[in-house]
């Protein structure tokens, strides 16, 4: 198991803004778990207890609507923070976290980030300014819902994983998402998705290779209409 003071991971959260005593307490109470692919980290309605250090892989934060389909308002990769707003405000989580690829993750317990809340302004302030971050990108989310056409909303989510993610040696996104996903992603219906990403692949602008994608001509995803 790895100790909190000596990992790198840290510098990616608010983690950094602990002392060393702070980090050797924390790696003393800590769990370090394996999430294999596709298993419920948390699901609306349970009692976090804690917060989740992504150490390596990625899940998807998603909202079940009233009509049971699934809204993926965040992918959350190595480096970030988990659970921390249920924490903070004492409630039940809001989302469900589920694992997109093989994951390792540190569990830390709520007592022991109240602690730190409590203790050191400058963690709280990190603290606040990731969930300020979270915000903002969820005003963005809420007026490209409202403002741009799906197909928009499916070529910047294709770019964002080619940004983010990169690519494997032969071109594909590193990250592979089911059309489900890519569907939940932008708000529309698997058909749509499906459909939409076909034409993208007719046009040129990616390939597949079975669920593997390939962007093919960036430039022209983003000038999408």
């Amino acid at each position: 198991m790895s100790k909190c003071e000596q990992c790198i991971i840290r510098q990616f959260n608010a983690l950094r803004a602990l002392q060393k005593d702070d980090l050797i307490r924390l790696s003393g109470c800590k769990t370090t778990h394996t999430i294999k692919k596709g298993e419920i980290i948390f699901e609306e309605g349970d009692n976090v207890n804690g917060v989740y250090c992504i150490k390596d892989g990625v899940c998807k934060l998603s909202k079940l609507s009233a009509n049971g389909k699934d809204q993926i308002v965040k992918l959350v990769v190595r480096g970030d923070l988990l659970g921390q707003r249920s924490l903070i405000s004492d409630e039940a989580a809001n989302l469900s976290a589920v694992a997109i690829n093989d994951m390792q993750v540190c569990f830390i317990p709520k007592h022991e980030i109240i602690h730190d809340l409590t203790h050191n302004i400058n963690f709280s302030l990190e603290m606040l300014k990731d969930m300020a971050e979270e915000l903002k990108l969820a005003d963005r989310v809420i007026v490209d819902m409202a403002q741009k056409s799906v197909k928009q909303r499916l070529a910047e989510t294709l770019l964002y994983l080619q940004t983010n993610f990169g690519e494997d040696d032969n071109g594909f996104l590193n990250i592979v998402l089911t059309r489900d996903d890519y569907a939940n992603i932008v708000g529309t219906a698997t058909e749509s998705a499906i459909r939409i990403l076909s034409q993208f692949k007719k046009e040129g602008l990616i390939s597949t290779e079975g669920k593997q994608i390939k962007i093919e001509n960036s430039k022209a995803l983003k000038i999408i209409e």
